[in-house]
């Protein structure tokens, strides 16, 4: 069976984007999954997100990890919607379901602006942090982070005790202004740094911008810029964050699967 398959990217972090809306996907089949995202016999990609019909909403992201693992991806989830508007399927705004649960996003000024789902709060771990954004991130303030080995002290801890059997994504952050961060993440399900995470510069702007007592806070990662807007409540919990930026179409092709 041949397919149609299209490239995203946002800020970096690359997607496979299937329009299955005719369920042609055989969403156990984690083999096709691995081979679609593998960057030498395959298409090559962070992840893979199918497109599927949902009554009650535009539209379902079901995402997958390269290594065939689901989780929440924000810059997946902002991709989509991007993806979900070239198809046609929503304009400007849309709500859709993640497997996190619903989310709501616009497209403005070629950003688009993703609702992330609300965070209970921040957990101190030793000297660093964890916050859960839909996917689970600990958090590490470091000096220099361009420098800072981030593939092997993030694997160290993505495989450590504390966060067995699932494991974490990690970060590596070094401020740059009272509002500006620099991010850089090994990621879970990739096993390696990626160019940019979603849910992880937004764990990330969590914890500084409540430190600060800032909102927005501006992120660089290494493939690109984002800001996340949030709102702090009285009992350390977090609403109305808004993580925003570019997603961008690069390709598009077939494969036979």
């Amino acid at each position: 069976m041949e397919i149609l398959f299209y490239k995203y990217q946002g800020t970096g972090n690359d997607f496979v984007m299937i329009d299955d809306r005719q369920e042609r996907f055989d969403l156990t089949d984690l083999a096709l999954v691995k081979k679609l995202c593998d960057r030498r016999f395959g298409v090559g990609s962070d992840g893979l997100i199918l497109i599927r019909e949902k009554e009650g909403y535009d539209f379902e992201m079901v995402y997958y990890n390269a290594d065939g693992s689901q989780s929440m991806c924000g810059n997946g989830a902002r991709c989509a919607v991007a993806f979900s508007s070239y198809l046609g399927i929503i304009t400007a705004e849309a709500h859709f379901l993640a497997i996190d649960g619903p989310h709501t996003a616009k497209i403005d000024n070629g950003l688009v602006e993703l609702g992330m789902g609300k965070v209970t709060g921040i957990d101190q771990v030793s000297a660093d942090y964890f916050v859960n954004t839909g996917s689970p991130h600990h958090i590490r303030f470091v000096e220099e982070v361009e420098a800072y080995p981030v593939v092997k002290e993030g694997a160290s801890i993505r495989y450590s005790s504390q966060y067995e059997p699932k494991g974490t994504n990690v970060n590596f952050v070094t401020p740059l202004a009272e509002d500006t961060i620099q991010v850089r993440t090994y990621e879970r399900g990739v096993e390696d740094e990626t160019l940019s995470c979603g849910t992880g510069v937004t764990a990330c702007a969590l914890v500084y911008g409540s430190q600060k007592g800032k909102s927005p806070i501006y992120i660089k990662a290494s493939g690109g810029e984002l800001s996340v807007k949030f709102k702090t409540n009285e009992d350390g919990s977090f609403e109305d964050i808004l993580l925003i930026g570019p997603a961008e179409q690069v390709f598009q092709g077939t494969v036979t699967i």
